[in-house]
C-alpha cells in the first residue's frame, strides 16, 4: 500500500471523536438484525427468548458506546473488536489461532517484520475474538439456566429464590444474545472487514472512492433510505442449524462479507446507495442483513444445544495448564480446542 493513501486511515482516526462515526449498520440496521434473529428461531424450548426481544433489540447498539473518548480504557480495548481487516495480514486472518493472545502475538510478530503502523491490533481488528467469547458467556449461562430449572422442578416447596434465579439467567441469556448481535451484525457489513472501510486505500485502478463517508452511505444512509425492517430481509433467513465449530462459523461469516467489498464500492461509483429504489443496492444490503440475523440465530440454537451436553473435566483439557501439550509460555495458555465443552 503507497503511504499518501494509508495516511487517509490516519485521518480517519480523527473522525471517531465523533460519537456517531463507524456505528456498524447505524440503529436501525443493529436493531432490525437482533430482531430478524430473535424471529427466526425456531418454536420450543428457546421460546423464553421472544419475551426479552425488546431488551435484545436495545442492547444491538450499545457497543459501540464503549467506544468514546470519555473512556479511553474502554476504547482502546474495544475498538478493535468491531473490525477484522484482513488484507493487514490476509494468511492469519483467514486460518486465525484458537485464542485472542495468540492472535496478539502472532500480528505482533508481522508488524516487527513488515515494520508498518498499521500492522497492530487496532487497526488489524479482533472481532471473532470478541463475537466467540459473548457466545460462550451465553452458552454457560444456558447451561446454569437448564440447572436452574432442574432444581427449580424439584422444589416441593416452590421457593421464590428459585423463580428468581431462573427469571434473572433468562435474562443474562438475552443480554449477551443482544450484545453478541452487535459484532455478528459489524461482521456482515463488508467495510468492516477490510483496509477499505474508510475510503480506498493504496493502488486504485477501478477508480473506487477515497471518501470516508462511503462507510456511512451504505450501512446508515441507504438502511434508513429504504426503511429496512426485519420482515423485508426474514425470507432470505435459512433454516436453523447448529455449527460444528461456532468459532470458524465466524471466521466464514466475517470472509464470506469481506468478498464483497469491492461490489459496495461499484454501487457507490455508480451513486446508487444514494437511491432506495435501486435493486441492487437494496439486494446486497438485504444480503448482508439477513446473513448477520442467521448467523446470530444459529450461534443462539449451537449455545443451547451444546449447553444440553454433558460436562467433561478432564484435566489435560484445562488450557492455563502448563501441563497441556499445546500451552504456550508467551500466553500462559493453550488455545481453545476444536471441540470444547
Amino acid at each position: 500500500m503507497k503511504n499518501h493513501s494509508r495516511k487517509l486511515i490516519y485521518a480517519i482516526s480523527a473522525l471517531l471523536l465523533a460519537p456517531s462515526f463507524c456505528l456498524g449498520w447505524g440503529a436501525r440496521g443493529h436493531r432490525e438484525i437482533n430482531a430478524a434473529a430473535i424471529r427466526a428461531l425456531p418454536a420450543g424450548e428457546l421460546d423464553f427468548l421472544k419475551a426479552h426481544e425488546p431488551w435484545i433489540v436495545y442492547l444491538s447498539t450499545i457497543p459501540d458506546t464503549y467506544r468514546a473518548l470519555s473512556e479511553p480504557f474502554l476504547k482502546i480495548f474495544e475498538d478493535p473488536n468491531h473490525g477484522w481487516f484482513i488484507e493487514q495480514s490476509a494468511e492469519l486472518m483467514k486460518n486465525p489461532p484458537r485464542s485472542r493472545y495468540e492472535f496478539v502475538i502472532a500480528l505482533y510478530q508481522n508488524h516487527l517484520r513488515v515494520k508498518d503502523k498499521l500492522t497492530n491490533v487496532r487497526w488489524t481488528g479482533t472481532l471473532p475474538y470478541a463475537a466467540v467469547e459473548h457466545f460462550e458467556r451465553m452458552q454457560a449461562a444456558m447451561r446454569r439456566l437448564r440447572a436452574a430449572r432442574k432444581a427449580a422442578a424439584g422444589d416441593k416447596d416452590g421457593k421464590q429464590e428459585s423463580v428468581d434465579e431462573t427469571r434473572f439467567i433468562e435474562q443474562e441469556i438475552a443480554t449477551y444474545i443482544g450484545l453478541l448481535g452487535h459484532y455478528i451484525g459489524d461482521g456482515a457489513m463488508p467495510l468492516h472487514d477490510s483496509i477499505h472501510h474508510d475510503g480506498w486505500q493504496g493502488d486504485n485502478p477501478k477508480n473506487f472512492t477515497r471518501d470516508p463517508r462511503i462507510h456511512g452511505r451504505m450501512e446508515s444512509r441507504f438502511v434508513d433510505l429504504i426503511q429496512a425492517k426485519a420482515a423485508d430481509f426474514a425470507p432470505r433467513i435459512g433454516a436453523a442449524r447448529v455449527y460444528e465449530d461456532p468459532f470458524a462459523a465466524i471466521v466464514k461469516h466475517l470472509l464470506d462479507s469481506a468478498a464483497l467489498t469491492e461490489k459496495v464500492y461499484e454501487i457507490d461509483l455508480k451513486d446508487q446507495w444514494a437511491d432506495p429504489k435501486n435493486e441492487e443496492a437494496r439486494s446486497l444490503a438485504y444480503k448482508q442483513l439477513a446473513a448477520a440475523a442467521e448467523t446470530l440465530r444459529n450461534l443462539i440454537v449451537t449455545a443451547w444445544e451444546r449447553s444440553g451436553e454433558p460436562t467433561r473435566f478432564d484435566p489435560g483439557d484445562n488450557p492455563i495448564s502448563p501441563n497441556h501439550p499445546k500451552y504456550n509460555p508467551a500466553t500462559g495458555s493453550a488455545p481453545a480446542p476444536l471441540r470444547s465443552r
